[in-house]
């Protein structure tokens, strides 16, 4: 039995949560917010997984303390866009603890990935990163899923497989901690793109091209950011970019096909309820496809859509009549 941090109550944080403790672990769990902390205590409840009761075994609180202490590991599961900050404020606690983390998503301000972020605020933190094809709404309910740990560290990867794995829930290793994290950060501006797809009622066709393509320009960047190029054929490549494309359950995808449909950026934000980690990532992905001289052509027109007023339906023909090449 393990005694678990996570950071984060979000629906991925929960999830996590639920499936520990049903492996005999206890967790405790930092929100943010009271409210989160009141319903997931006293109602065992978490408002993004209404569907869901919580286990006994999960206690919530807002005193990183509280929660770090006497713990094993950490599971670092915030937005990506908040890993600084929170960090910041928990690290006195951490001290030999590794972090694992379970969020997906670059810096904007540093164009770093979060274990880069992590390791600037806890120079000798023992990081890794837990990915892959796996929706909360599926966790939570004990659905068959498959993930993959990255870590530089053996005996970091050790523990996660051993704790994590069971009938239910496999998991694999790797050493490349920088293709797992950007795999699973890139999936979903390609995810959105999907959306999109939807709304404008393109084809299977279409999709699948999307698809392959996407996964060349993920490919093509996280090589140029260090990273392996087979990390991207595997789980936290290939296998999250098919979910968050297709499943009814991805955020991102939804945003996709609400602006397919004319919604602004404020109405769709405010209709999918949580971070979309998409739109967060859209502008880091063209900034580094420039800086690296890497050809993104889907982000870049995604970026036009987004912050340059590009007409969505004016995208497809934009991407279709691009110069003649050889597929790469």
């Amino acid at each position: 039995m393990k005694n678990i941090a996570i950071i984060g109550s979000g629906s991925w944080g929960v999830a996590l949560g639920i499936h520990l403790v049903n492996l005999g672990n206890k967790v405790k769990i930092w929100s943010f917010e009271e409210e989160e902390r009141d319903l997931i205590n006293n109602e065992k409840k978490c408002k993004f997984l209404p569907e869901v009761n919580l286990p006994d075994g999960i206690y919530c609180s807002t005193d990183y303390k509280e929660v770090i202490d006497g713990t094993d590991f950490i599971l670092h599961v915030t937005p990506s866009k908040f890993t600084r900050s929170i960090v910041r404020d928990y690290k006195k606690y951490v001290e030999n603890r590794p972090i694992v983390i379970c969020s997906k998503g670059l810096e904007k301000e540093s164009l770093k990935t979060l274990d880069e972020v992590i390791l600037e605020e806890i120079p000798n933190a023992k990081i890794a990163v837990l990915s892959g094809p796996s929706h909360a709404e599926e966790v939570s309910t004990g659905q068959h899923t498959l993930l993959v740990c990255a870590s530089k560290d053996p005996k970091v990867l050790k523990t996660i497989q051993d704790t994590f794995m069971c009938d239910i829930m496999r998991v694999y290793t790797s050493n490349d901690v920088k293709g797992v994290e950007i795999g699973g950060a890139l999936k979903n501006i390609i995810a959105f793109c999907a959306g999109a797809a939807v709304s404008l009622g393109l084809g299977d066709n279409a999709f699948a091209a999307l698809l392959t393509r996407g996964l060349s320009e993920i490919t093509r960047l996280g090589v140029e950011l260090g990273a392996q190029k087979e990390t991207f054929y595997g789980l936290s490549g290939l296998g999250d970019l098919i979910v968050t494309c297709a499943s009814k359950h991805s955020r991102n995808r939804k945003a996709g096909i609400l602006i397919g449909q004319g919604k602004t950026l404020e109405e769709t934000q405010k209709e999918v309820g949580m971070v979309i980690e998409s739109i967060d990532n859209i502008d880091i992905a063209y900034e580094l496809s420039k800086i690296y001289n890497v050809d993104m052509p889907i982000v870049e027109t995604v970026y036009k859509v987004i912050y340059e007023n590009l007409d969505a339906k004016d995208a497809v023909p934009r991407l279709m009549n691009r110069a003649k090449k050889i597929e790469d």
